[in-house]
């Protein structure tokens, strides 16, 4: 049996190819259904996001992991499997493995320390375990990789600092208010980092949204996206006193806003608060509003410098958690270890002999030397047959089962019977974290 992953992201593939092979619940159901037809792929869990696409399988064989996967892929995109594989990784066995928990970790991430990737691993698992995509191995795979998630999120403070501009101006707008909930923005021009930083605003539980732009049907458009108002660009400040919060970005050589028509906005809001987003540049808004009392203004140059700072302390974050991840691997390749039959095989045969002896000791001994060393060897050897006969069609099944998908259930089944896994958590499957979410899958 062979663990590998094939897969495309943000860092090897421009978002065109991405677009193309990215996966529908449908498409992943399909791309399965394709692998899992005589292709010596055993099971399959497709994981699509808006970065990423990847396909981890385990296969009879090294080869199919990556050829077979490749063509399907290639050919539910649309796109040829050369193109693919120029812009795709692969990863086997461990590799695999620690890739996910990377993957798992948000470490993978275009934005490390991001939340949304672990919601999204374990919907891609459930949908391929309720396809009935996947067996022994990748069962405990996943399961395992939202546990490491889950201890890099608790162990690590990867996640605290916002990294990107957008939600670095959310995070000091919440320090400036405490609460955004039910709080008004208003928009000054129509660019993508404003809308960006928009949507951010809204998941905080913003009320309303105007847009100002000069021209007037990018307004209504921008507006309409966020169930907004559109405003007439020359009515900017009448309604300024109406937003809490104001992010411009529009693009213009001149100041958009001035001291003086802040000072007159605060009158008319009895000095409650505005905070001041400006990415433009040049900047749309007078510096000299810095100086005006209750107004908070930051530049794109604070909220970059703010990012930057988040991003240093986030790596240090991700080194605790690639050291999380390597004890992690090292758990998940032992218990993998564990299911290849050659091993299981040897550990029953041992077990037997040494039950074998001792009973053949004991019953040896209440002959209290009675017997003759030619008695005494017929008893070992017959003994010795009766283990034999035993362990015969075990062993032949056991060897046949292992090239079969699920053959992994009979090899863990057998060491779990026999007790041959010894105290190791991650080898009996008695780790209580792993057997909740166990329970949650029935």
């Amino acid at each position: 049996m062979h663990l590998a992953v094939l897969g495309i992201n943000h860092k090897t593939a421009p978002v065109e190819l991405r677009e193309k092979v990215a996966l529908s619940e449908e498409k992943c159901g399909a791309l399965s259904r394709r692998l899992l037809d005589g292709n010596g792929v055993l099971e399959v869990v497709p994981l699509s996001t808006c970065n990423r696409t990847e396909v981890y399988v385990v296969a009879s064989r090294p080869e199919a992991g990556q050829k077979e996967v490749l063509a399907a892929l290639a050919r539910q995109g649309g796109v040829s499997a050369a193109e693919l594989e120029e812009c795709s990784y692969f990863h086997q066995g461990e590799s695999a493995v620690r890739h996910l928990y990377r993957v798992a970790g948000s470490l993978d991430s275009m934005v490390v320390g991001e939340a949304q990737i672990m919601g999204q691993i374990k919907d891609a698992y459930r949908l391929a375990h309720k396809q009935e995509s996947t067996s022994v191995l990748l069962n405990r795979l996943f399961r395992h990789a939202l546990e490491v998630g889950k201890r890099i999120r608790t162990e690590t403070a990867i996640g605290e600092n916002p990294v990107s501009v957008s939600s670095v101006a959310v995070e000091m707008a919440k320090k400036v208010f405490e609460n955004l909930e039910g709080k008004a923005v208003l928009l000054l021009g129509a660019g993508k980092m404003s809308e960006l930083t928009a949507t951010h605003l809204l998941s905080q539980g913003i009320a309303r949204i105007f847009v100002g732009n000069r021209t007037l049907s990018r307004a209504e458009a921008l507006a309409e996206k966020f169930n907004g108002q559109a405003i007439p660009y020359d009515d900017l400040t009448d309604y300024l006193p109406l937003a809490d919060i104001v992010i411009s970005s529009t693009g213009s050589p001149h100041y958009v806003l001035r001291k003086g028509e802040v000072e007159g906005a605060l009158r008319r809001r009895h000095n409650l608060p505005i905070f001041f987003i400006d990415i433009a540049v040049p900047r749309d808004i007078d510096p000299g509003v810095n100086d005006v009392n209750n107004a908070f203004l930051f530049d794109i140059d604070d909220l970059q410098e703010v990012a930057c700072a988040n991003a240093v302390a986030r790596k240090k974050e991700a080194e605790k958690a690639e050291k999380i991840i390597s004890q992690e691997v090292d758990n998940f390749s032992q218990w993998l270890a564990s299911l290849d039959v050659v091993p299981t095989i040897t550990a029953l045969r041992q077990m037997a002999e040494e039950i074998r002896q001792v009973e053949v000791a004991r019953a040896l001994a209440r002959f209290d030397g009675e017997l003759s060393e030619k008695d005494r060897k017929r008893v070992e050897a017959m003994a010795a047959g009766i283990v034999n006969k035993i362990l015969h069609e075990p062993t032949i099944e056991l060897k046949r089962a292992s090239n079969e998908r699920g053959g992994y259930l009979y090899v863990e089944s057998m060491r779990r019977l026999f007790r041959l896994n010894g105290q190791k958590k991650i080898e009996t499957g008695e780790d209580p974290k792993l057997r909740q979410m166990e329970k949650d899958e029935h």
